[in-house]
């Protein structure tokens, strides 16, 4: 008889802490967000239930905690072994993937290999309404390039010009092949003539009184491979030589 009390005992003491459990549970659903395990009405949501993230946000004066599937647009999520949290992402991003990968930028900034950047990279264009750097569509030959007509690269056999790309060197350029560049032509220049030197006879003439006369003038620049050749530097012409007055002892 004393057992059977006992264990009426029990059963009425198990049913009655279940009672309060779920009044417990009741009153917390009713005061507390969705998503909160814990919570005040100052302060909103204190801790979150599995699998959600704990962002805080200001509420006027005070932050107020919330519990999220996802982190709101700014943000990216956190997991740690107890709880996951909500971080901001940077000041660049308008929303990241993580700390280091932005997904999307503000205005006057451009996507870039999850980075957020005010103009792109060599190759790639910026697209102001996606704002993102989308890769340019470069002209004929053009590996790199920072626009459509605006080439920095070419292909390997190609020669390099003001932003294009040739096969051959136009008119008044010249190919160098060890940059691949088409690099102006340059023509030969030279000073004005010296005066004529004295008159020399050579000993292979036979005339006595005949002889030659010389005269050079500079070089001011050498020419390129293609440049116009230089003109003569030396001219030489026949002289008769003057007769040396005899002097008064002879």
């Amino acid at each position: 008889m004393r057992i059977t009390l006992l264990i009426w005992i029990l059963h009425l003491m198990i049913l009655t802490e279940g009672q309060d459990n779920t009044r417990r549970s009741a009153s917390v659903s009713r005061v507390c967000p969705a998503g909160c395990a814990t919570c005040s009405a100052l302060n909103g949501c204190l801790s979150c239930k599995p699998r959600l993230f704990f962002h805080l946000e200001l509420d006027g004066m005070r932050q107020r905690g919330s519990c999220l599937s996802s982190c709101p647009r700014g943000h990216y999520g956190r997991r740690f072994p107890n709880i996951g949290t909500c971080t901001r992402c940077k000041e660049e991003c308008a929303s990241c993937f993580s700390e280091h990968f932005c997904t999307h930028c503000h205005p006057g900034h451009f996507l870039s290999g999850g980075k957020c950047g005010s103009s792109c990279p060599i190759g790639f264009t910026a697209n102001r309404v996606l704002r993102e750097c989308t890769v340019s569509e470069c002209c004929a030959g053009c590996e790199v390039c920072v626009r459509r007509n605006m080439c920095v690269r070419c292909r390997a056999d190609l020669y390099f010009l003001h932003g294009q790309c040739h096969l051959t060197c136009p008119k008044g350029f010249e190919p160098d092949v060890l940059i691949m560049q088409c690099v102006p032509q340059v023509h030969c220049q030279v000073g004005r003539w010296t005066g004529w030197g004295p008159c020399v006879r050579k000993r292979s003439r036979r005339a006595y009184r005949r002889g030659q006369e010389m005269r050079n003038r500079e070089v001011l620049k050498s020419p390129s491979v293609s440049g116009e050749p230089c003109p003569p530097v030396f001219q030489i012409r026949k002289c008769a030589i003057k007769k040396r007055p005899k002097s008064p002892s002879g």
